[in-house]
């Protein structure tokens, strides 16, 4: 016990460093490396995204307990959450709020009865292609009210393209990749709790192109989402 003491006390400043970074990063912020091509073509494989876990809700840290709430998710943001399914920590986009009526036909959503509006994408957005997928990859602009986002869609592959509708039950979030035949989200995992949600995503803090020895994307050094 005294050589411990001695250690505890010879390193006490490191030691509260690394307890005070893991409390900003249990509570304040933290930053995760984008491992798939779920969100693509607004996040890459490669990019390091910060997630403001103020946001929404004040924790207790190193838990789900929420103290406070500072703010509701809008439709549209992308945010950091729990999965219900695994525990797996997930990236994607809030697309349905609660109470809304969410459908989806054949690609298309459908929100409260009100269809999203899609045109082909232009410019640098509809190059950022899904690597390592031979088939056709149509890049999107899908618009709903003052929402609009880029998505991608592979009509070649296997997936979930039409569910619903459904309602989206109280503080329950539906969460869909942009990368829509390519991602795990409320279609196959179901609706996610507020209290599963521990952040919001509006930068990108960096970015290594894993495809070219990591070499750094200087476009996307700082780009706002």
């Amino acid at each position: 016990m005294p050589n411990l003491k001695k250690l505890l006390t010879a390193n006490k400043d490191i030691i509260f460093l690394l307890v005070g970074m893991l409390i900003f990063r249990s509570a304040i912020a933290d930053w995760y490396s984008v491992p798939s091509g779920s969100m693509y073509p607004t996040l890459m494989i490669g990019d390091r995204i910060v997630a403001n876990k103020l946001a929404y809700d004040v924790k207790i840290p190193f838990t789900d307990v929420v103290l406070l709430h500072v703010d509701d998710p809008q439709r549209g943001d992308i945010v950091t959450f729990i999965s219900p399914e695994d525990g797996v920590r997930l990236v994607k986009r809030v697309i349905g709020l609660p109470g809304d009526v969410i459908e989806m036909r054949n690609e298309k959503l459908v929100i409260n009865g009100v269809e999203a509006n899609y045109a082909a994408a232009r410019g640098d957005i509809a190059t950022q292609l899904t690597p390592d997928y031979a088939g056709t990859q149509l890049v999107m602009n899908e618009r709903f009210l003052d929402s609009e986002r880029q998505i991608i869609v592979m009509p070649e592959r296997g997936a979930m393209r039409s569910f619903g509708p459904v309602t989206v039950p109280e503080g329950e979030y539906l969460m869909l990749g942009d990368n829509r035949d390519n991602s795990k989200d409320s279609r196959f995992i179901g609706f996610v709790k507020r209290e599963l949600l521990t952040g919001r995503v509006r930068h990108v803090a960096f970015s290594l192109d894993t495809e070219k020895y990591y070499l750094p994307r200087p476009a996307r050094f700082g780009a706002a989402l």
